[in-house]
C-alpha cells in the first residue's frame, strides 16, 4: 500500500463565529433563513472590505449568479427610505453620514465582519482498481476501502472508533444516496454496505439508522430494501415523509408544482414561489452522511454533495434547474436554513461525504449511461462537502479531456457561493489530498 499527500502551505484557525456564516453585507434580508448578521457584529467589522449597503441583496442572474460578484449586486433603498425603515436608529446613524460627507469614509460603516477562514480540508483519496469486475465491484474490497479511509481520515486505530468521532449511539444517522441513475450509476450498494456496518461496529442502535433519498420507489428500485432488511436498518423517501409548511425556502422563481409536492393535490394549486423541506431533516434524523456517485451534471458541473442534498430534500425543486445561475444562488441558501437555535438543518448535520468514485459518469445526469464511464476503483472522504465536490468537477474534466468528449459544462458559482456562507472551501489550493494506493 502507497499513500501519497499534497497539499498548500495554508493554515487556518479552526473556530468562527456564527455571523460570519452569512451573507456579507449586514442588512441582507435574504430567502432561505441565512439570517443578517447582528449589530454588534457590524460594530466590530473588519478593516478596508467594502461591502452593500442595502436594505436587502439582490443578486442577478445575468451577472452568474454568483453572491459574491461586485457586478450581481445591487443597492435597492433609498436614503431617505432608510430613515424610515429604521427611525430608531437616526440618531445613532447621524453622526457617523455626517463623518463620512465630511471627514470622509467610516471605517465601520458598511463593512461586515471579515469571515474567519475555515480549516485547512483533507480528502482522503483510496484508490483499488483490484476492486472493479467489469461493472460489479468486490465488496470485501470495498468494505476495507472504506474502513481504510475512515481511520486515516480521523486518525483512529478501528472502523468504530472512527465512526464515533462523527456520529454518537444517541444520533439517528441518515445516510443520503443518489440511488436515480440505478444500481451501476448511482450509488453502489457495497458502499452503503460498508458504512452500514460501520455504524453496527460502532453500537448505533438498527432503528436509528436510515438509507434515504428522495423517492422510496427509487431505492427500492436500486435494491436497497433488500440491503435495508439484512441490517435491520429502516429505509425512507424525503417525499414519501411528507413536507413540513413550517420550513419554507421562498424566492422569486416560480415552478410548478407535479404530483407529490405540497398542496398539488390537497389546494389543487399549479405554482408556487416556495419549497418546503421534508419532515425526515426536520424531525428525528441528527446527522446525515452523503455518499454520491462521481456523475456529472450539465448546470451544477457534478450531481454531487450539496446539489444531492437539496435535491434529495426540498418539494417544488424542479425551478431551481432551469438555470445555472439560479441553481448557484438556491442550493447555497437552502443548505443554510437554520431553526430557531440558528443551527443549519442540512449543512451542520453533514458529518461526512463519500464520493463514490468506482466509477466515474463524465457525461449524461440522471441517466446511467455506461458509454462514458470511466472506472477509476476509488473512494474519496472528506467532511467538507463543497471541496469533494470540486475536487469531482476537476476528475470529470480530466476524463472528458482524456476521452476527446466535446463538452464542458459551465463554470457553476454554486461553489464560489457555498464558501461565501462557509458550507465548505472551494479553492483548490486551500486543500490537502491525501492518496492510498492498495
Amino acid at each position: 500500500m502507497r499513500a501519497r499527500a499534497t497539499s498548500s502551505c495554508w493554515s487556518a484557525p479552526a473556530g468562527s463565529p456564527a455571523a460570519s456564516r452569512r451573507l456579507p453585507s449586514s442588512r441582507a434580508f435574504c430567502s432561505g433563513g441565512v439570517h443578517p448578521a447582528s449589530a454588534a457584529t457590524r460594530q466590530a467589522a473588519a478593516q478596508g472590505r467594502p461591502v452593500l449597503l442595502v436594505g436587502f441583496c439582490v443578486v442577478r442572474m445575468g451577472a452568474g449568479g454568483s453572491i459574491a460578484a461586485r457586478a450581481s449586486q445591487g443597492r435597492h433603498t433609498s436614503f431617505a427610505a432608510r430613515l424610515v425603515m429604521f427611525p430608531e436608529k437616526l440618531c445613532r446613524w447621524l453622526p457617523l453620514w455626517a463623518g463620512a460627507l465630511c471627514l470622509g469614509p467610516s471605517p465601520t460603516l458598511g463593512q461586515a465582519q471579515e469571515a474567519a477562514p475555515l480549516p485547512q480540508p483533507r480528502i482522503l483519496l483510496v484508490e483499488d482498481k483490484s476492486a472493479l469486475r467489469e461493472y460489479e465491484v468486490d465488496s470485501v474490497k470495498v468494505a476495507n476501502m472504506v474502513t481504510e479511509g475512515l481511520k486515516r481520515l480521523t486518525g483512529k486505530p478501528s472502523a468504530a472508533a472512527a465512526w464515533l468521532t462523527l456520529v454518537s449511539p444517541a444520533d439517528t444517522v441518515g445516510i443520503k444516496v443518489n440511488s436515480a441513475p440505478g444500481p451501476i450509476g448511482g450509488t453502489r450498494k457495497p458502499v452503503v454496505d460498508a458504512v452500514v456496518r460501520g455504524l453496527l461496529e460502532a453500537r448505533l442502535p438498527p432503528n436509528r439508522i436510515i438509507i434515504w433519498d428522495r423517492s422510496l420507489a427509487s431505492l427500492k428500485a436500486a435494491g436497497y430494501d433488500a440491503l435495508a432488511k439484512r441490517h435491520g436498518v429502516r429505509l425512507a423517501g424525503s417525499r414519501d415523509a411528507g413536507w413540513d409548511e413550517s420550513v419554507t425556502y421562498e424566492s422569486p422563481i416560480i415552478g410548478t408544482l407535479v404530483s407529490g409536492d405540497l398542496g398539488f393535490e390537497r389546494d389543487g394549486e399549479k405554482t408556487s414561489r416556495k419549497s418546503h423541506l421534508s419532515r425526515l431533516l426536520t424531525g428525528e434524523m441528527t446527522r446525515i452522511i452523503s455518499i454520491c456517485p462521481l456523475l456529472n451534471h450539465n448546470r451544477a458541473g457534478v450531481s454531487g454533495h450539496l446539489v444531492g442534498l437539496v435535491d434529495g430534500s426540498m418539494d417544488n425543486s424542479h425551478r431551481f434547474s432551469r438555470s445555472g445561475s439560479i441553481l448557484a444562488v438556491a442550493v447555497p441558501e437552502i443548505l443554510a436554513i437554520e431553526d430557531e437555535a440558528q443551527r443549519r438543518l442540512l449543512g451542520d448535520r453533514l458529518v461526512l461525504g463519500i464520493t463514490d468514485a468506482l466509477f466515474c459518469q463524465y457525461l449524461g445526469q440522471s441517466k446511467c449511461l455506461l458509454h462514458y464511464t470511466a472506472a477509476l476503483g476509488q473512494l474519496r472522504f472528506s467532511t467538507d462537502p463543497v471541496a469533494l465536490d470540486v475536487f469531482s468537477i476537476e476528475e470529470l474534466k480530466r476524463q472528458r479531456e482524456r476521452f476527446k468528449a466535446d463538452y464542458s459544462p459551465p463554470d457553476s458559482a454554486l461553489y464560489r457561493n457555498a464558501a461565501l456562507i462557509q458550507l465548505g472551501e472551494s479553492d483548490p489550493a486551500r486543500r490537502e489530498v491525501i492518496e492510498i494506493f492498495r
